[in-house]
């Protein structure tokens, strides 16, 4: 029998480059070899298509930040890409995980693991996610967002999408008036941490604001969560299952990008210690939040459950790292589906529109 030639993107020209390229390399070393003919497609930060032709066991000994070796160039990386059954985009970020490249492949009729489209840029935007999960009744937390009009003025815009165009100051104050402190200001369209700070007050806040407008032009303002940070992971189309859900233990005031990847006291507890009532919250809330926003193959579904106890909604993450500790996979496997299996799943769901 012919073995199905799985291309595994990974890399990408978003901040999250470096850690998709471990993601990618987990990706491929726990892909069954019996079973594919796998085909290694590395993006480089500037987009240019490499195949890579080394050893694929020696890319499981690369860390965040490492860079990739035995590479060659593809000249035609469309003809190349349609020598794929399925391909599995193991990019975070832009250009990969905003409906960018699923785009590409949707135009090429080519099979992909994961969201389409509409569900990646719409959980990538996290202005646009927020405002999906307020029709869908998920509680979350207070939040406004703005867009970076110029190096000078910001437009603030309202829940019925009315613009006020206001300079630093004045948006920093508006934002004080309607918002309780601290808040954590976020590029809206950015992942793994990358852009965001803390403000405890109205100058914190301008510079916050101007932080994370170097990263994106839309910019998301929350009220802070205090509380429990889990997490939750979903597989199917139509037919959707939740895993058991994880808890993130932060070395860090929150949890940045190199809590995430580079602090060993950051630690995740599977399963979360958390009574079955919320678990059961937690999970169904996981489902809505993924088939509200259209959701295919997977995500991870990020929560806060408050000190007052309830369970707010954070964010979803429609290509979750992939990494031997991503929270992902690992919920998963203490569902009893290995890493190999739940590969085996979502390239098979990727056939089916179920």
């Amino acid at each position: 029998m012919e073995k199905l030639k799985i291309g595994v993107i990974f890399g990408g020209m978003s901040t999250e480059h470096d850690v998709s390229i471990v993601s990618g390399s987990s990706v491929l070393n726990n892909l069954n070899g019996e079973k594919y003919e796998i085909l290694p497609i590395y993006i480089d930060i500037n987009g240019f298509y490499y195949k890579y032709i080394g050893n694929i066991k020696e890319l499981a000994k690369l860390h965040v930040g490492d860079g990739i070796e035995n590479i060659e160039k593809i000249e035609n990386p469309i003809t190349y890409l349609k020598k794929c059954d399925v391909i599995f985009p193991v990019l975070h970020g832009l250009y990969g995980e905003d409906g960018t490249i699923q785009g590409l492949l949707e135009l090429l009729k080519i099979k992909y693991v994961g969201c389409n489209v509409l569900a990646s840029s719409v959980a990538m935007d996290k202005a646009y996610a927020k405002i999906i999960f307020d029709k869908a009744g998920l509680k979350q937390a207070k939040y406004v967002y703005i867009y970076k009009k110029n190096n000078k003025d910001y437009e603030y815009i309202d829940k019925e999408f009315n613009v006020e165009t206001l300079d630093i100051n004045n948006i920093s104050k508006k934002i004080s008036n309607i918002l309780k402190m601290p808040v954590f200001v976020k590029p809206s369209n950015s992942g793994s941490s990358v852009g965001i700070k803390k403000a405890n007050n109205e100058n914190e806040l301008k510079s916050a604001i101007e932080y994370a407008g170097e990263y994106d032009k839309k910019i998301v303002i929350e009220e802070e969560i205090k509380g429990r940070e889990v997490e939750c992971a979903v597989l199917g189309n139509r037919d959707v299952i939740a895993s058991c859900v994880g808890e993130i233990k932060s070395a860090e005031n929150f949890y940045t990008f190199d809590a995430k990847y580079n602090n060993a006291e950051s630690k995740t507890i599977i399963p979360a210690e958390i009574d079955k009532e919320i678990s059961d919250e937690i999970r169904t809330s996981a489902i809505k939040a993924f088939k509200a926003i259209d959701g295919k193959g997977l995500s991870r579904v990020d929560f806060f459950i408050g000190n007052d106890g309830k369970v707010y909604i954070n964010e979803i993450n429609t290509m979750p790292g992939f990494t031997q500790i991503s929270m992902y996979p690992k919920l998963f496997e203490a569902e009893g589906l290995e890493y190999s299996q739940l590969l085996d799943k979502l390239i098979e769901l990727a056939y089916v529109n179920e």
